[in-house]
């Protein structure tokens, strides 16, 4: 399994792609992979008999997450809201999850995540789903040569009031929930396989390197390399996980160019701006995929503070640096085949209310 960031075709949204089989060395575990959610999707369970079962139930987590957190389906929940000019709406039960989840990561984190960055990313160009920016498709009327627009900052998650499924936007807020979006997807997902296969074996689900795991772990725990550099041939490091999840943010990855700059799409949203500072990809080891992808993309964003913040938080985590150096915090491990272990407890998301 890899950890990091990856981008194949998007399908159009009527479409769902094969899972193609894998092959693992390994007659204990299967493997499967597909196209989904504008990156990469893969499921690894053991015993190998589950894996259609786990396909199966992995496709709904997948279909149904796209339907509502979706900010480039122009018929998703989120675009509906985005376009709908503040209000008052009634959420479904999953899109507003997604959003609590969202705010929790913003309360978290102290605004280094936000999800009223929409705005901010639709100004740097990022407008429609990555796929169609790598290919160099433009839509009419924003040629690839036109300069980015103004900074737009985060107007800020304390103006979104969210109780229950009632939300209360405000019209100058547009909403994007990439900060925690994938990471609740492979949390949705390792649940939903478990109860399928009534919790029967193991599973890991990663979604473009963000990855849950439940039930019993392979054998000192799933192998999951970590790409240091998203395009590297290799990737830098083996981990081991047996339980919770890792998540991997980089500035190398989804980049752009708009009127000869260099974009990327971790927005810092103090500044509306992509962020900058000392790191290249940040992975970050908690209890959930959702905590682990706020945590990494807060760590870009948090710069030279990041140390400081992920050692608060109690949390594991290697950070690359630009210049070739490899912060690692709170036990991160410095060889390969090393377990990994998790913070217990999530700050984000802890399951479905039952």
């Amino acid at each position: 399994m890899t950890s990091g960031t990856a981008g194949p075709t998007r399908p159009v949204p009527w479409q769902r792609p094969s899972w193609q089989r894998m092959p693992t060395g390994d007659d204990a575990v299967a493997v499967t992979e597909r196209a989904a959610l504008g990156t990469s999707a893969r499921v690894a369970v053991w015993p190998p008999e589950n894996l259609g079962v786990a396909c199966a139930a992995t496709d709904d987590v997948l279909a149904a997450l796209d339907r509502q957190a979706s900010r480039f389906r122009p018929d998703s929940e989120l675009s509906w809201l985005n376009d709908a000019g503040g209000g008052l709406f009634m959420l479904g039960d999953g899109l507003a999850e997604a959003v609590g989840v969202a705010l929790a990561a913003a309360r978290w984190t102290g605004g280094l995540t936000d999800p009223t960055v929409g705005a901010a990313l639709v100004s740097l160009g990022y407008d429609r789903d990555f796929a169609l920016i790598s290919q160099g498709g433009e839509p009419p009327g924003r040629p690839g040569g036109e300069p980015p627009g103004a900074p737009v900052p985060a107007p800020g998650w304390q103006l979104l009031r969210l109780d229950g499924p009632l939300l209360r936007l405000p019209p100058c807020v547009r909403l994007d929930l990439g900060a925690t979006a994938k990471g609740l997807g492979s949390d949705r997902a390792v649940r939903a396989v478990m109860s399928a296969t009534g919790g029967e074996g193991g599973v890991l689900v990663s979604l473009g390197g963000d990855i849950a795991v439940a039930g019993t772990p392979p054998h000192d725990g799933w192998p999951v390399a970590v790409a240091e550099e998203p395009e590297a041939a290799r990737p830098s490091q083996l981990i081991r996980l047996a339980a919770g999840a890792v998540a991997t943010s980089s500035v190398s990855a989804r980049r752009w160019q708009r009127g000869g700059a260099v974009l990327h799409h971790i927005v810092d949203p103090r500044t509306g701006r992509p962020a900058a500072g000392p790191w290249r990809t940040v992975t970050v080891a908690a209890a959930t995929c959702a905590d682990a992808n706020a945590a990494s993309t807060a760590a870009i964003v948090a710069g030279g503070r990041a140390q400081d913040w992920l050692a608060a938080g109690g949390l594991r985590a290697g950070l690359p640096a630009h210049d070739g150096r490899v912060c690692r915090l709170g036990g991160w491990p410095a060889g390969d085949g090393r377990p990994v272990p998790v913070p217990p407890g999530s700050r984000v998301y802890a399951g479905p209310a039952r």
